[in-house]
């Protein structure tokens, strides 16, 4: 770990930041408040699309970067009104039915959504069967919603659990198709190669023209895993995460409902 404080905090928002109830306390808004006032920049990493860049605002308003689509859609904020797009990355769409129909192969027919849009409040395309949790898709084919770019691609199946059906995609796609995740919401989600929450905050770094070194992460799920062994000054985990994200962990804070990051930051700031 490194001496006195970070050059970067970087967090992920849902499961990590964001609390159940899709808040974010007004003590952790302080907290990083607080950091920032110490000369500390702040970057919200999500899997959220870019679409929600609004919400994402709305959740961590100290942000000074947000690494958006598992890192296909990188903005800096620091001058709110002219924000400046560093990346976007997205993968094609004829690669990403490519690496649909290889994971099919082994484990029969998937329900799919496509997010093939930046502009707010558009819909993800999805197959006619989709659950999910939010009413912001619509039925649509799925070789026309695969026509053309998309930020990331969902897909789940009846007989797998999301982490058993990132396994076999992980297994079966090569990365030079499609880089493959997931992030908790019983999809594994599909971007172009090489995109991942690790690359979209190297974009951030090279900005700042910091190093890895320099930077402090904190996260909850799978899709953590390229930003915590990226990063290093240090890596921590709130309490309700994934298994694979505490193997490694460099220490584990509070819950998310228990403003974890808050808690684990402002040990800094009293020392």
């Amino acid at each position: 770990m490194g001496a006195g404080l970070p050059k970067l905090i970087a967090t992920d928002l849902d499961g990590t930041l964001v609390r159940s109830d899709e808040t974010v306390s007004d003590h952790s808004l302080l907290v990083l408040r607080k950091m920032r006032e110490a000369g500390v920049k702040v970057a919200g990493v999500t899997g959220r699309g870019a679409r929600l860049i609004e919400l994402c605002r709305r959740d961590l308003p100290e942000a000074d970067f947000f690494v958006l689509a598992q890192g296909g859609y990188v903005v800096d904020q620091r001058t709110p009104d002219e924000p400046r797009v560093l990346r976007r990355e997205r993968i094609d769409g004829a690669q990403a039915a490519q690496a649909l129909a290889l994971i099919e192969a082994e484990v029969g027919p998937l329900t799919v959504l496509v997010e093939a849009h930046d502009e707010p409040r558009m819909p993800l395309w999805g197959d006619p069967n989709v659950v999910w949790p939010w009413p912001e898709w619509i039925p649509y084919d799925r070789s026309l919603a695969l026509a053309g770019p998309a930020y990331k691609v969902f897909a789940r199946v009846e007989n797998l659990d999301a982490d058993g059906l990132l396994a076999v995609a992980q297994r079966v796609v090569p990365g030079s198709l499609a880089t493959v995740t997931q992030s908790g919401l019983g999809y594994i989600e599909l971007t172009a190669p090489g995109v991942d929450k690790a690359a979209g905050l190297a974009v951030v770094a090279a900005e700042l023209g910091i190093a890895a070194e320099d930077v402090c992460v904190f996260g909850d799920m799978p899709n953590d895993l390229p930003m915590f062994r990226w990063a290093g000054w240090r890596r921590v985990a709130v309490a309700n995460a994934h298994p694979s994200l505490l193997a490694v962990a460099d220490e584990v804070t509070a819950s998310n409902d228990d403003d974890g990051v808050a808690v684990w930051l402002e040990s800094l700031l009293t020392v």
